[in-house]
């Protein structure tokens, strides 16, 4: 199935808008949301996106919560991109990426092509 759909799940308005902004301009759709309810919410509205990119501490529902309750869900292609020291544990326990904030611009966008053939 190709996909060129980015759902970008971070709390911190500036840098959830500066990724949108990013990917955009390299040609993306992307869908965006403030914590894992609402990321939720933007999984069943619009299905499945070729990547996540997923923050973990966050309010209502953090990334923790939001991996857990896409554990029946395999296949979904997750980066988790948080400023937390040690993520072998989160990498290991959900077989997702992990990418290490501050987020460098190339290391957005090779994750965007790597799972997102599929653009425009």
């Amino acid at each position: 199935m190709e996909c060129e759909r980015i759902l970008i799940i971070e709390d911190e308005p500036d840098l959830r808008e500066t990724m949108c902004d990013l990917l955009e301009l390299e040609g993306y759709a992307v869908a965006s949301a403030a914590n894992g309810l609402e990321g939720l919410a933007a999984l069943e509205e619009a299905g499945p996106p070729c990547l996540i990119l997923l923050d973990l501490m966050m309010p209502e529902m953090d990334g923790w919560q939001f991996l857990e309750a896409l554990r029946d869900r395999p296949g979904l292609a997750i980066v988790v991109v948080s400023a937390i020291a040690d993520l072998s544990d989160v990498a290991d326990r959900y077989g997702c990426e992990v990418l290490k904030k501050p987020v460098k611009i190339e290391q957005l966008l090779a994750l965007a092509q790597s799972h997102c053939d599929s653009r425009r």
